[in-house]
C-alpha cells in the first residue's frame, strides 16, 4: 500500500518550507565560515606569538655564542697563548665550521632533481594535446594512429602497446580462405 506524504505542519506550503530550509542552510553555512575565520585568527595570533618567542630565543642564543667565544678565547689566554692568537684561533674555528656548513648546504642543493618527472609529464601532455589544430602526436588508447597511450597495467611511457598492423600479421582466422 503506497504511503501518502504527510501534510506540511501547521498548514505551511511546501514552497514556504523549502524557503525556510534554504534560509537555515545559508545561515548555517555563514556561521561555519565565521567560525573558521575566528579559528584562523586565533591560530594566526598563536603562530605570531610563537614566532616572536623563537626570534627572541635565537637572539639570546646568538648573544650566548658571542659570550662563549670570548670565554674560550680568554681561556686560551689563561693557558699562556697571546691574546691575539687566542682570538684568531676562535675566529678560524668559526670560519671552518661555517665553511663546512656552506659546503654541506651546497651539496644538498646540488642533489635536487629539478622536477624532472613533472617536466616530462607536462611535455607528454603537450604532445597529447591538440594545440595547433593538427592531429595530436600521441593518440588516446584505442584511437586510430601510430601510437597510443599506455594502458593502466603498463608502467612507463617507454612501453608501446601493439598496434593493429603487428597483430594482423599474427595467426590467421579460420574463415579468411587460406
Amino acid at each position: 500500500m503506497p504511503q501518502t506524504p504527510a501534510p506540511p505542519p501547521e498548514g505551511e506550503s511546501l514552497g514556504a518550507l523549502v524557503a525556510e530550509a534554504t534560509t537555515h542552510i545559508s545561515t548555517l553555512i555563514r556561521s561555519e565560515i565565521e567560525l573558521a575565520k575566528a579559528e584562523v585568527r586565533f591560530d594566526a595570533k598563536r603562530v605570531g606569538t610563537a614566532g616572536g618567542l623563537f626570534a627572541a630565543a635565537a637572539f639570546m642564543a646568538h648573544l650566548c655564542l658571542i659570550l662563549g667565544s670570548f670565554t674560550i678565547a680568554y681561556a686560551l689566554v689563561a693557558l699562556g697563548l697571546w691574546q691575539w692568537l687566542a682570538f684568531l684561533i676562535v675566529t678560524v674555528f668559526y670560519l671552518v665550521v661555517s665553511t663546512l656548513l656552506v659546503f654541506i648546504g651546497y651539496r644538498r642543493l646540488k642533489g635536487l632533481s629539478g622536477m624532472k618527472r613533472t617536466t616530462r609529464t607536462l611535455r607528454d601532455l603537450k604532445d597529447i594535446a591538440n594545440v595547433d589544430g593538427k592531429a595530436p602526436a600521441v593518440q588516446p588508447h584505442g584511437a586510430p594512429g601510430p601510437e597510443s597511450l599506455p594502458t593502466a597495467g603498463q608502467v612507463g611511457i617507454h612501453r608501446v602497446p601493439l598496434d593493429s598492423a603487428s597483430s594482423a600479421s599474427g595467426p590467421k582466422s579460420v574463415g579468411d580462405g587460406t
